[in-house]
């Protein structure tokens, strides 16, 4: 239904009008104006409560002022969702519209939008200047003139589209709701996105993690050098720019970013067609030397390897070859190849079970027409049952070649126009592969004895914010380091020169060789900027000097700054070890960043940091520390031996915990953190502080673990357990739980026979969004055995939530399952859920008792009398 159907040449009424009519929707569709009785041929309504069936989509292009009437109306009507395409909506407006249709959970699309496209229906709600054909991708775009631009580039190359939604000013859909409803969209196979700013993170990523682990999500971020600087009271806030944050917000969702439209486009078909690599090196076969040499410094450029070729493959080449071919990778088959030679090549690589990928590469020659040779590669890939091997093409050349691009594309083939840009496509395969790997992997577990004493830290923040302080001392902010188990150079407080050098007196005296004295002031947070830090003094009178001098130039310089004194330490001397920098600051979308990096006092010119959003486990903690190019100098190198990579990461993990524990701590700068063989240990750190009840925070946007419903009990006949959230690594443990069940209880619990699962399945069950779902295990104290799960996962609004629950056979009938859903129903309704609802095989009376005993109420599914539908009003 259009709303706002209008005759008059070159509106937005008109051309969405004639766009509806040129789809497959005649039935159906209805346009509502109350000045016209038909327009374009197509009945006119005068209003909307006129229309003789329910609409299930309002399309809205009306003035401003009439919007929120109108979606009243329709949701009166019965209509579910409307695509407001109007501009111009004032902020009262759109809240009016807003307020309109929650009632009713009305949804919306828009306003500011060029509308909705759904090809595979003919429904093309928009006023873009053309349609789109049906395809298997997905177009999400936060501009309407680039969706524009984008179908037309489509249509040039064949491109066909399942979705193509503007999303424009989101006052309502956002990238979170489309991307959840696309994760599960079978007519998708890829999700592009085109975004400008991300609205609710917290919900985007949820999102975006749940659809990249089914399907390659691709992204375009516009905006890379808008953001502004920000005024930080430490290093992590000045160097934290808001593209970096993105780009580390997109690596965690397992997102695939990309830069500009012909990569989004190459990318889109690349992973649509091969979705996953086995390995990630590469040989290229082509006919001519210098389009493979192109192929391989792109690819080197993009920091991807070449496949090796084994003597055996080689000797089978040059057997098959001239004997001037090339003799390795990139194997050049000379420019005379005819389609046979080609299939010669590919059936000993295909051979060879060392071949990861292929890429095909085809000059223009008068020899033979490339058609033929596509032809002939398209049936070597047949003869050999679809290889699992994938392969990439790059026909050069334009009118000869294009045919055979066609021909490529249809039968599920990458191809592109230029040696580099397969070249790229490939790295695109790579790491999507790769992060696919990490949002599956299992991570290693917890550090045993790592503690985090988030009490007394507390006390420390609690008192400075009594204070009225916004930043701790250095003191205070060692002390909170030490509480999280990152190791620290001890510190003293002196008031005076006379006391600081008492204090470096017998610090030397106890075998300490010398000392470093800085000044103690809550208004100067970067004491080298005030020239505040003296270093490696061997001497009482030196510090006593020292601590004189420098109390009196910085009383000149900041007459204003409060100097409570000054902090002396024993002189670390660890020639060997690098200096680092661990930060944390808040982003005003994503919440909290970790920020890894070189670290000293050039650590804003040197600029070598990496970016990433908590909570982080140990690996996660490699993987920051990988992105850096510091990173190279920890691992070792002559005969500096590798740093201690483990203490590092440790001490990530522990900021991570920090930041989610300490929900006051807006700004940390632990710089510099010496790293080598031996360990870790901070030299200076500083964090500003803040009431979270007078200047909120941006909530970290991925949820961490709520350790606080961690629980202990006794069990008769059981004995000591824990029922805690469930942990990425518990997945090590679910193979002795599976095993422990029946195949009947199996057939009962996943309405399937006993099958062994799968790494992929198992790490979906372990590695869940605490923001939309909640699993608890009982764990076994003496042993650590998994004895028995309880989750829920909730829809996209977090209203119902679906439960199950698993005890191995041999504890039925002991109360754990009753406890397991009584933590987890006790959990729900502390979230705000409203329904816990679940699926019951019939004959499992066992599970039916325990639910009427908890208040379910059950019925009989219709569509299958063999299952119980039970469901809890919380």
């Amino acid at each position: 239904m259009l709303i706002g159907a209008s005759p008059r040449p070159g509106s937005i009424g008109r051309v969405v009008a004639r766009n509806l009519l040129a789809g497959d929707l005649k039935h159906g569709l209805y346009f509502v104006n109350p000045r016209h009785s038909e327009i374009e041929g197509h009945k006119c309504y005068a209003k909307i409560s006129d229309l003789p069936e329910v609409p299930t989509l309002g399309i809205i292009a009306t003035p401003p002022a009439t919007i929120p009437g109108i979606v009243s109306e329709l949701a009166a009507k019965g209509t579910r969702a409307g695509v407001v395409i109007t501009a111009g909506l004032s902020a009262d407006i759109k809240q009016q519209m807003l307020d309109a249709s929650r009632p009713s959970l009305f949804r919306i699309l828009g306003p500011n939008g060029i509308g909705l496209m759904l090809p595979h229906l003919g429904l093309n709600a928009t006023f873009a200047h053309r349609g789109a054909s049906a395809g298997r991708l997905a177009l999400v775009s936060q501009s309407g003139a680039l969706v524009t631009g984008m179908l037309d580039w489509a249509a040039a190359r064949g491109i066909g589209f399942s979705h193509v939604i503007s999303v424009g000013d989101m006052a309502d859909v956002d990238f979170g709701d489309l991307l959840d409803y696309l994760a599960g969209d079978i007519k998708s196979r890829a999700i592009l996105l085109y975004v400008e700013a991300i609205t609710n993170a917290p919900k985007f990523m949820s999102a975006a993690r749940r659809a990249a682990s089914v399907k390659p999500v691709i992204v375009i971020k516009s905006g890379r050098h808008a953001a502004a600087a920000k005024a930080a009271a430490s290093h992590t806030g000045r160097l934290a720019g808001a593209d970096d944050v993105y780009d580390a917000a997109f690596r965690r969702a397992g997102l695939l970013r990309v830069f500009d439209l012909d990569e989004l486009f190459d990318a889109a078909e690349t992973l649509a067609f091969v979705p996953r690599l086995s390995g990630e090196r590469l040989t290229i076969v082509t006919n001519g030397g210098g389009a493979g040499v192109l192929a391989a410094d792109r690819l080197a450029d993009f920091g991807g390897q070449l496949a090796e070729l084994t003597s055996s493959t080689r000797a089978a080449l040059s057997a098959a070859l001239p004997s001037t071919w090339s003799g390795a990778n990139p194997v050049d088959i000379i420019g005379d190849a005819d389609p046979a030679r080609y299939a010669r090549i590919l059936d000993i690589l295909f051979g060879d079970p060392t071949t990861e990928a292929v890429l095909v590469i085809h000059c223009p020659t008068a020899l033979t027409p490339p058609q033929l040779v596509a032809e002939q590669l398209l049936s070597s890939i047949k003869s050999h049952g679809q290889t699992s091997v994938p392969v990439l093409t790059n026909w050069l050349g334009d009118e000869a070649a294009e045919s055979s691009r066609k021909l490529f594309s249809a039968n599920g083939l990458p191809t592109y126009e230029t040696p580099g840009a397969a070249a790229r496509g490939f790295m695109h395969l790579v790491r999507h592969t790769r992060m696919q790997g990490a949002l599956m992997r299992t991570p290693p577990r917890m550090i045993e004895d790592q503690t985090f004493a988030s009490g007394p830290a507390r006390l420390i923040i609690k008192q400075a914010l009594a204070d009225d302080r916004a930043m701790l001392t250095e003191a205070e902010a060692k002390e909170i380091l030490k509480l999280y188990s990152i190791p620290i150079v001890p510190t003293e407080i002196a008031t005076t020169p006379v006391e600081a050098g008492i204090i470096a007196e017998r610090l030397i005296g106890s075998g300490h060789g010398s000392v470093a004295l800085k000044i103690l002031s809550k208004d100067i947070s970067h004491k080298s900027d005030v020239d505040g830090v003296r270093l490696d003094l061997g001497c009482a009178s030196a510090v006593r000097l020292s601590a004189e001098e420098m109390l009196t130039r910085i009383t000149k310089l900041n007459p204003s700054a409060r100097i409570d004194g000054f902090t002396v330490s024993p002189m670390i001397k660890r020639p060997r070890a690098q200096e680092l920098i661990i930060g944390m600051s808040v982003d005003p979308t994503f919440g909290p960043m970790i920020m890894f990096g070189a670290g000293g006092i050039s650590v804003e010119v040197v600029r070598d940091t990496a970016l990433a959003l908590p909570p982080l486990d140990m690996q996660m903690a490699r993987d920051l520390i990988s992105q850096t190019r510091v990173s190279r100098l920890l691992a070792g190198f002559r005969n500096r031996p590798a740093a201690d990579l483990d203490a590092i990461a440790a001490a990530l993990v522990a900021v991570s915990a920090m930041i989610a524990e300490l929900p006051e701590i807006r700004e940390i700068d632990i710089n510099p953190l010496l790293a080598d063989e031996t360990g870790i240990i901070a030299l200076d750190a500083r964090m500003r502080i803040a009431d979270p009840s007078i200047e909120p925070c941006t909530p970290m946007s991925i949820q961490p673990y709520p350790a606080h419903w961690e629980k202990r009990l006794l069990l008769d006949n059981i004995g000591g357990l824990v029922l805690r959230p469930i942990r990425p690594e518990d997945e090590l443990l679910y193979a002795d739980l599976l095993n422990s069940v029946s195949p009947v209880d199996h057939r009962l619990r996943f309405f399937a026979p006993k099958t062994k699962l799968s790494h992929k399945f198992v790490a979906r069950l372990t590695q869940i969004d605490y923001a939309r779902e909640m699993a608890f295990v009982a764990i076994e104290i003496d042993t650590g055995r998994l004895l028995g799960i309880a989750r829920f996962i909730a829809d996209p609004d977090f209203v119902r939530g679906e439960y199950a629950i698993l005890v191995r056979s041999d504890l039925k009938g002991h109360g754990l399952g009753w406890q397991l859903m009584r933590h987890l129903m006790d959990y729900a309704r502390a979230k705000g859920l409203q329904e816990l609802l679940g699926s019951v095989i019939a004959e499992n009376s066992t599970m039916l008792g325990m639910c009427k005993e908890l208040g379910f109420t059950c019925r009989t599914d219709s569509d299958d009398a063999s299952v119980q539908l039970v469901t809890l009003t919380l």
